[in-house]
């Protein structure tokens, strides 16, 4: 639960703080009933109630809360991915863990994540030193339009990865959120992550194929 508080304090906007070239796929899961379009700024009360009912069936099933997470880039443990929360994978994600506790959200539980003001997007990226992701920046592409972050963190120092000693050596979280009303939530988007010592790691998502 301290990871889910923290989360979802990143999806309200208040967070704490040569890369190979990776062209990544959307992963298309735990929504696919939810809406037609998973990026719903102002979601309405069946799409809201259809993502806490998943939220409940999962807690049922014992599936992970993150299965709610909408996943980009590579499926092993040694190229970049990511995953991006919307507001009803939050809705979701929330009422996994509630149920899995014996509980269910409040009305203000739900208010604050409906009401939040940008999306959270995780990256995982590698390196071979390990402070290689400090200082790091990500961007959104929309049709040539550039977006910037309202936030951004990222790991001070970064992990052993599964490859280690062998190169990739490290890797680290990159994680920022975006203001709702400064992209556009189905357009085709490049998603890009710059650590400073160069380099860019790039996931290709269409936001408008999230279901």
């Amino acid at each position: 639960m301290i990871w889910y508080w923290h989360a979802m304090g990143i999806i309200q906007g208040h967070s704490r703080g040569t890369i190979r070239r990776c062209l990544g796929v959307v992963a298309l899961g735990g929504l696919l009933h939810v809406s037609a379009h998973a990026i719903d700024v102002h979601p309405t009360a069946e799409q809201i109630q259809a993502a806490l009912n998943q939220g409940k069936e999962a807690a049922q099933k014992r599936s992970p809360p993150d299965s709610f997470y909408v996943r980009f880039g590579a499926a092993d443990e040694l190229h970049p991915a990511g995953f991006l929360v919307t507001k009803l994978g939050g809705l979701s994600v929330m009422a996994t863990h509630m149920a899995l506790r014996g509980m269910q959200p409040s009305e203000a539980d739900i208010m604050q994540v409906l009401e939040g003001q940008t999306m959270l997007v995780s990256t995982v990226i590698f390196g071979n030193v390990p402070n290689f992701a400090v200082d790091s920046y990500m961007v959104f592409d929309q049709g040539g339009k550039t977006i910037k972050p309202v936030t951004i963190r990222f790991d001070g120092f970064a992990d052993r990865s599964a490859a280690w000693p062998e190169s990739p050596r490290f890797k680290a979280k990159v994680i920022a959120s975006y203001n709702y009303a400064d992209f556009d939530p189905s357009a085709n988007t490049t998603i890009t992550v710059f650590p400073a010592n160069g380099g860019e790691v790039s996931f290709h998502v269409d936001f408008s194929q999230i279901h």
